[in-house]
């Protein structure tokens, strides 16, 4: 498989005689071959090589010009990228060439074995090396067999077609904006005088690798979709040339309707996500059916365990009842040891357990609450019958009523401070509501003043607990300077004190501490959680959050403050938002006009040469003109070829430069060629039709004779 390609071969190759020139364009974009005296070439692929390997196999394969992307799913193109003949605009790579030439011949319908006994022309750059030209000669006539040669440069034969075309004289200037260079060319008498000739490295690819750059950091999620061939076709379509480069920019700096206006979008394929319909009324329905049988179910077995609650509940009060009906025929001695194997330790804690039983059965029945209140307002009265030991003397108890005393005392300790706890809470609750309720009322009253006054109140607490805070961060000193004891709050100071006097206390005679019961109070005293100052709520910070919870409710406009420990504002994460049509679409706007503008200031990308018009300023002063009336000859003619030259504005922006450098009143004519990329080729198969073509020549044996040497005088003469 040596060649990959979708140009079509010739079948007619056989029916030329062989004294018909074979015209090859060979530019750094596009490779052009065809017959002499045809009007249009007959292969035109792109002028590059690529050599992937195949993945199954390894082997490796030559893709000339353009290829098949799906056929190319079968190699490995990763290692292997486009590769270019040219360095600028000559010829440097001729193993490339070879394969471009190879693949040019085939297509013409040329065998493989065949020798090419057809004159060849060739294109070439101006002021092209001795060395490539020489090159490109020992290739075509030792590789091909080719019986002569003819070179000549591609902007020469484009002016020379459109003066046959009467589009401009026999005196001009031949501006060729190309692929990678930019020439000028002086033609006097229809001849090109190379000597005035200029060049810039500046072309249409370096207008697409701008271009590329620019969309890629624009859009870098992107960035795969803006391959070569589809951003060479965005320049193409959509940029220009601007006529003032910086009138332009300010009027898409301002953003203006014009700057809409020519403002352009390509979108991205795009295919929008599927709309969830709402489920139907037979769905909505079928799941309701569901929902209510899951219902059912759970209510079957909430009345199942209801019911098996109350069978156990109802078992236990009655094996209650029955432990007291034989406690009345037990003597009051002989409980404790009646009671032994059953768990339970006197008569009270008997009937304690059945008065919860019987509460947790009317419970589970639904029982009207009235009842259930009037039996914890029993059980309470019988809280002092539930601890009978607690008044009874120490020495009047036996070591096992003394331990159940102990336990009775913590009992009713714990009950009591759970009972002062949840009295505690009512009454801070009703004090919260009583005072919402007033400040509601003020504020009926007197919105305004209310609000002021709340605003006011709620500074003078931030002041206080921020001092507050200072003092316990550095104690009573505001310099700084400060004791050991000034930083300890009140619990922190009685635990010195308790440690100090017992220090003092015990620091005569011989250390007895512990050996009594009373001295290790002290370490109960010392470990009591009294720490008020740091564990306690402070009615100062509470009644701040109470304020700063009221500002918030009755003005939106109210920040609390963030340092007061108070709740911190809860920062809202952005939520997903779905991608729409938008968000694949790129918008070129100021890049329409700012990639094309390195033709006239290559330094925006950081080549330090002249633009194009500058150029043919240069080109005329190198000819050494004696009369003006010279330069008004060349100016009056000028003819803009190239593929760059298809840009809007380039024929307007270019005569506004060169009248720039030209003196006031000078004649400037400037003309688009008929067709910029395909003149060059057509003046060429013109050129060698003509029957003095074999003149202008150099044979094989011509090569051979004189080497290389010859190829360095060798002219082409334009005028046959």
């Amino acid at each position: 498989m040596p060649f990959i390609s979708q140009t079509r071969r010739q079948s007619d190759y056989n029916l030329f005689p062989s004294a018909t020139p074979i015209v090859i364009d060979n530019g750094a974009s596009y490779f052009r071959i065809g017959w002499a005296g045809e009007n249009d070439p007959r292969v035109v692929f792109r002028n590059i090589v690529q050599r992937p390997r195949h993945k199954a196999t390894g082997e490796t394969v030559t893709v000339v010009g353009d290829h098949d992307p799906a056929l190319l799913k079968y190699f490995d193109c990763t290692r292997s990228g486009p590769r270019s003949a040219f360095d600028s605009n000559v010829v440097y790579q001729f193993e490339i060439m070879e394969y471009i030439l190879d693949f040019g011949f085939d297509r013409m319908g040329a065998n493989g074995s065949q020798q090419i006994d057809h004159p060849v022309l060739i294109t070439e750059c101006v002021c092209n090396p001795v060395y490539s030209r020489s090159k490109m000669a020992e290739l075509l006539f030792e590789t091909y067999g080719v019986p002569s040669v003819a070179f000549g440069v591609d902007a020469a034969f484009s002016y020379k077609y459109n003066q046959q075309l009467g589009i401009c004289a026999r005196d001009g200037l031949a501006i060729c904006p190309g692929f990678t260079t930019a020439h000028v060319i002086p033609f006097v008498d229809g001849e090109p005088i190379y000597k005035g000739s200029c060049r810039t490295n500046i072309g249409g690819y370096h207008i697409t690798d701008q271009l590329k750059q620019l969309l890629s950091l624009k859009y870098p999620h992107h960035m795969t979709k803006f391959t070569w061939e589809k951003v060479e076709d965005l320049k193409m379509e959509h940029c220009y040339i601007a006529p003032d480069y910086a009138a332009e920019a300010r009027l898409f700096q301002n953003g203006t309707k014009e700057a809409e206006e020519k403002t352009r979008t390509w979108q991205l394929p795009w295919v929008p996500p599927a709309v969830e319909e709402g489920p139907s009324e037979e769905e909505l329905a079928r799941k309701a059916a569901i929902r209510e049988r899951q219902g059912q179910r759970l209510r079957e077995m909430a009345e199942a365990k209801r019911s098996s609650r109350i069978n156990e509940l109802e078992n236990e009060l009655q094996g209650l009842e029955f432990l007291l009906r034989q406690l009345e025929r037990v003597e009051e001695e002989d409980i404790p040891s009646f009671l032994e194997e059953t768990g339970y330790v006197s008569k009270q804690e008997v009937e304690s357990a059945h008065a919860k039983a019987a509460q947790a059965l009317r419970k589970a029945k639904g029982e009207p609450k009235g009842e259930q209140v009037g039996i914890e307002e029993k059980i309470d009265s019988s809280t002092n019958e539930k601890f009978p030991l607690i008044n009874v003397p120490d020495d009047m108890l036996t070591p096992e009523q003394l331990k159940e005393k102990r336990r009775q005392i913590f009992l009713k300790t714990t009950t009591e401070g759970r009972q002062r706890a949840k009295q505690k809470r009512i009454e801070e609750e009703l004090e919260r509501e009583r005072k919402n309720q007033e400040d509601e009322e003020q504020r009926l009253e007197n919105p305004e003043l209310y609000l002021e006054q709340l605003n006011i109140r709620y500074r003078e607490l931030s002041e206080k607990v921020e001092q507050r805070k200072r003092l316990k961060t550095n104690g009573n000193h505001t310099n700084g300077g400060m004791g050991r004891g000034e930083r300890l709050n009140a619990a922190q100071k009685e635990r010195m004190r308790l440690l100090t006097t017992a220090a003092f206390d015990r620091g005569k005679g011989e250390d007895t501490f512990g050996a009594n019961d009373e001295d290790w109070q002290l370490y109960k005293l010392m470990s009591k959680d009294n720490d008020d100052d740091d564990d306690g709520v402070d009615p100062d910070e509470a009644e701040l959050i109470r304020v700063t919870s009221r500002l918030q409710e009755v003005d939106p406009t109210f920040v609390p403050k963030l340092e007061l420990g108070l709740s911190q504002p809860v920062v809202e994460v952005p939520k997903f938002r779905p991608l729409t049509k938008e968000d694949f679409q790129v918008v070129l706007g100021v890049e329409r006009f700012r990639c094309p503008e390195i033709l006239f200031h290559p330094s925006l990308i950081g080549v330090d040469q002249v633009g194009l018009d500058e150029m043919a300023g240069v080109s005329i002063r190198r000819l050494s003109c004696e009369t003006q009336e010279f330069e008004d000859r060349l100016t009056k003619s000028i003819l803009i070829t190239g593929g760059s030259s298809l840009l809007p504005g380039m024929t307007e922006r270019l005569e506004a430069g060169i009248r720039m450098i030209r003196p006031c009143g000078a004649p400037i004519c400037v003309f688009r060629a008929s067709d910029p990329i395909l003149d060059a080729w057509r003046g060429a198969s013109s050129y060698a039709s003509a029957y003095q073509f074999a003149s202008q020549t150099f044979t094989r044996m011509d090569y051979y004779e004189k080497g290389e040497d010859w190829l360095r005088e060798y002219q082409l003469r334009y005028t046959i």
